[in-house]
């Protein structure tokens, strides 16, 4: 069984799904969620889920081995579910094609450094965008442009508004995320 860890950085809704989803299968199991926002509610769902967290600091992420090292002896893949960080280097040599990725639209469209959550849904809706989406794709050195394993569109009425653009991704995400990332996991060990 392969053994997932889940970086994440706010509410954890997408990290709750994937733990659920992978407690029902014998392909992986969620073994750590990873978090850097000490106050994140995702440490919440953690303790409820029985699933094991920490919180770790910009420094100990970018600046030292210590999460890398961890991730080495704790992970066989990463999965990034609402974190908002760029992922070093040295994490992308030691895990390639492992680090696996979600975003909250089409890319290329809306991608790239601060594009992210409600910035994006806002940014869709001032381009007045017929349809939207989710973007599933592995990490590379650069944001949002790692290799596409999977999109899922949503259409758009000119009366959404960014709220409701993000229910409608929201739920893209929770169908989606986790099959996607089994798909690549069974693919990879066939």
């Amino acid at each position: 069984m392969k053994r997932i860890v889940i970086f994440a950085s706010g509410s954890g809704s997408n990290a709750e799904n994937i733990i659920n989803f992978f407690n029902k299968t014998k392909t992986a199991s969620v073994t750590k969620v990873l978090c850097n926002n000490e106050n994140a509610k995702v440490f919440d769902r953690c303790k409820k889920l029985n699933i094991s967290s920490l919180y770790f600091s910009r420094n100990e992420f970018s600046s030292t081995d210590i999460i890398l090292n961890k991730l080495k002896e704790e992970a066989d893949y990463i999965i990034l579910a609402g974190f908002l960080w760029k992922v070093p280097q040295s994490f992308i040599e030691a895990f390639p094609n492992k680090i696996i990725n979600i975003h909250p639209a089409l890319l290329p469209k809306y991608g790239g450094k601060g594009m992210y959550g409600m910035n994006v849904h806002n940014a869709v809706k001032e381009n007045k965008e017929t349809e939207t989406g989710i973007t599933i794709h592995y990490v590379n050195a650069n944001y949002d442009e790692g290799a596409i394993l999977f999109q899922a569109k949503t259409t758009l009425l000119s009366t959404d508004s960014p709220k409701v653009i993000a229910e409608k991704i929201h739920f893209l995400e929770q169908k989606h995320f986790p099959k996607v990332i089994e798909e690549v996991i069974l693919r990879d060990n066939e």
